[in-house]
């Protein structure tokens, strides 16, 4: 068994200590483990090293690392370089040591996936950002983790310059501007030894989209970086190197990041980065670059299933689609299987740790259940006093694994980690075969009239009809029952708006006291730039009428 608390860290390599400084107290630590043989790393570790120099040496220069449209396609080779020469820049210009938080914000890009690698391996402490982020969203992110040094795309420049961060240095990269770092760095050695940093020295810092209070930025080590690889990407994925990877998640969001950079990387492979990725821009860039491997949202399955072009791309190369950010419904996961013969993996992930935890896939994978615990982790069902529940009876998601939450200086550590458990704030079952069902966010679960309504399972009956395209439930009081459901639904172009045919539909699939109460027509559903749905937006006063 590893070290698991901090006094028993190893000696850190950051000659600024902030990070460290600011992990959580002891106590407040979630439980560790590291039972499988591939979790038991080095005590020296630098993640950037491991997924790129050392995918070299197992795999050599030659290898496709990175495409991108309209682009010449990145060797390994010459991603090495390019990485190594801005991490001579980060050093020796800009002055970052060990330690020092480097903000990272652009479009999903290879030269921004170049300055994570450089990041880590100069030792540094990334902490990317959404290109949509907003000045005071920046300005929140640059307080807390006090960055003080940020690489960004020199198109999405102007706002993070108006966020109140005076001390900031703002190195910009694709312009044409004499303190460019693709200037920069054009004059540097393609040769960088990287620094030699601890296994559990923090190397990035991701934060929470915080739409519902203020961000907190959750830190992970070098080690966790590789661990989530080690286990989703080798045992559940199952990653070769000959795959191509593509998805719509960011890379300033870790579903993004894991998905299009470390997976990749640590089995070999290339990934497609795409600027732009909804699921208009997915179906043609599959088509095109033979992608294998597809990381994405539940929505955009089923709107690129809808799209009416749909039969004219050839998909036939893929073989991986994940499924992740918000509950899989069984419909999404059927209809994609009957038009592609592919079974969609379904997984739970958090920022707080890092990547995906319960998954299935292949023979494995049963529609309408989360799956088990991804192998390295483990996960339970408890009460609100931390006992254990009994199979079948709904409560909290309780995870532990090789990662675990480490809020950056925030008291809501004693939010999420309880019991030494990881409680991730979702209502899951666990069926007697030991599969995880998903039942409805902890916060999401409607009381109406005594009756517990979850509303991912209205959501899933409502899709089940032809016309809809989109639906979310949501809970609105109710003077007389506490709380009533209220469906929230997107239509297809051109289907009638009968509330009264949509309910008698919903009560012939379920129960009737699930039968939303309401229902409201939305052109669309507001969702957050990583395409997660925003119910808290659905039960704002003069939102749902």
């Amino acid at each position: 068994m590893r070290p698991q608390t901090p006094q028993s860290l190893h000696p850190s390599a950051h000659t600024d200590t902030f990070a460290r400084d600011h992990l959580p107290p002891a106590a407040l630590w979630p439980g560790l483990t590291f039972d499988l043989p591939g979790l038991r790393y080095p005590a020296r570790l630098n993640c950037g090293a491991e997924l790129l120099d050392a995918t070299v040496r197992r795999f050599g220069a030659d290898r496709p690392a990175f495409h991108s449209p309209g682009r010449p396609t990145w060797s390994y080779g010459e991603l090495q370089g390019t990485v190594d020469r801005i991490a001579h820049v980060l050093t020796d210009d800009l002055g970052v040591v060990p330690g020092n938080r480097v903000l990272l914000r652009g479009p999903t890009t290879p030269y921004l996936a170049a300055c994570w690698l450089a990041v880590m391996k100069a030792g540094g402490i990334a902490v990317t950002v959404l290109a949509q982020a907003r000045p005071a969203e920046l300005a929140t992110m640059c307080e807390i983790a006090r960055v003080r040094h940020a690489l960004c795309d020199a198109r999405s420049v102007d706002d993070l310059a108006k966020a109140d961060a005076p001390e900031l240095r703002i190195t910009p990269f694709g312009g044409d501007g004499p303190d460019d770092l693709t200037r920069l760095a054009a004059s540097k050695s393609a040769s960088y030894e990287a620094v030699p940093t601890a296994d559990d020295d923090v190397a990035l810092i991701a934060f929470t989209s915080g739409t519902t209070g203020r961000p907190k930025g959750c830190m992970h080590f070098h080690r966790d970086v590789l661990a989530i690889a080690d286990t989703f990407g080798q045992h559940v994925l199952k990653a070769t190197p000959d795959d191509v990877f593509t998805g719509s998640p960011p890379l300033g969001f870790t579903f993004g990041l894991g998905g299009l950079v470390v997976f990749p990387l640590r089995a070999g492979a290339s990934a497609l980065l795409l600027e732009q990725a909804g699921p208009r821009q997915l179906l043609p860039a599959i088509a095109a670059h033979r992608v294998s491997v597809l990381f994405t949202a539940p929505t955009a399955y089923r709107t690129m299933l809808a799209d009416p072009s749909w039969d004219t791309y050839d998909v036939t190369s893929l073989r991986r689609c994940v499924s992740a950010g918000e509950n899989l419904p069984a419909a999404a996961w059927h209809a994609w299987h009957d038009a592609t013969g592919l079974r969609v993996i379904n997984g739970i992930g958090a920022t707080e740790l890092l990547h995906i935890f319960v998954s299935a896939a292949d023979d494995a994978i049963r529609p309408g259940t989360t799956g088990l615990p991804v192998p390295g982790w483990h996960a339970r069902i408890i009460d609100d006093d931390g006992a254990e529940l009994p199979d079948g009876e709904p409560g909290l998601l309780a995870v532990r694994g090789p990662v675990g939450c480490r809020y950056l200086a925030d008291e809501r550590q004693t939010t999420y980690v309880r019991h030494g458990w990881n409680v991730t704030g979702d209502t899951y079952v666990r069926e007697p075969d030991g599969y995880f069902r998903y039942v409805a966010r902890a916060d999401d679960m409607i009381i109406s009239a005594g009756y517990n309504i979850a509303g991912p399972e209205v959501e899933d009956a409502l899709l089940r009809h032809p016309d809809v395209t989109e639906a979310a439930v949501v809970g609105r009081p109710d003077a007389t029952r506490g709380q009533i459901a209220v469906a929230c639904v997107v239509l297809r172009a051109g289907a009638r708006r009968d509330p009264d045919a949509l309910r008698e539909f919903v009560k012939a699939e379920l129960v009737p006291y699930k039968c939303p109460r309401e229902i409201v027509f939305l052109d669309a559903l507001p969702r957050t730039a990583t395409g997660k749905l925003q119910r808290f937006r659905l039960r704002e006063p003069g939102t749902v009428q």
